[in-house]
């Protein structure tokens, strides 16, 4: 078992930044591909970001390329999203997750370890 936690957000003007991170303990995360989610009220849970365990791939949603970041630090076991030139829309609560040895893919099931969220609030 693993368990993420996630921390660093918060409510920011537009134009803002802020850094979340995401702390795995139990197991390590260094061989698994990990991914940022977001999920808005009354939507669905989307697909924000993802990094191959290698740190080496990278891989971001449309709306959020050139703005936000991933990083991962695997002594550490910590990876990170850097979020830039924030929008009101993408105020969500932003979710990490680990995905599965087996899966190529960056769709929500293909993850199967989630932390409990953290919220992030961008005000006009």
């Amino acid at each position: 078992q693993v368990q993420l936690v996630e921390s660093g957000g918060g409510l920011v003007q537009a134009g803002g930044s802020l850094r979340l991170s995401c702390t795995a303990s139990g197991r390590t995360i260094s061989t698994y591909a990990m991914g940022w989610f977001r999920q808005a009220p009354g939507k669905e849970r989307d697909f924000v970001a993802a990094i191959t365990a290698s740190g080496l791939g990278k891989n971001y949603a449309d709306p959020v390329k050139g703005r936000f970041t991933i990083s991962r630090e695997n002594a550490a076991n910590t990876v990170y999203l850097q979020m830039n030139s924030l929008k009101p829309e993408d105020t969500a609560v932003y979710y990490c997750a680990r995905r599965r040895s087996d899966r190529r893919t960056y769709y929500k099931d293909d993850f199967e370890y989630w932390g409990q969220g953290t919220q992030v609030t961008v005000s006009s």
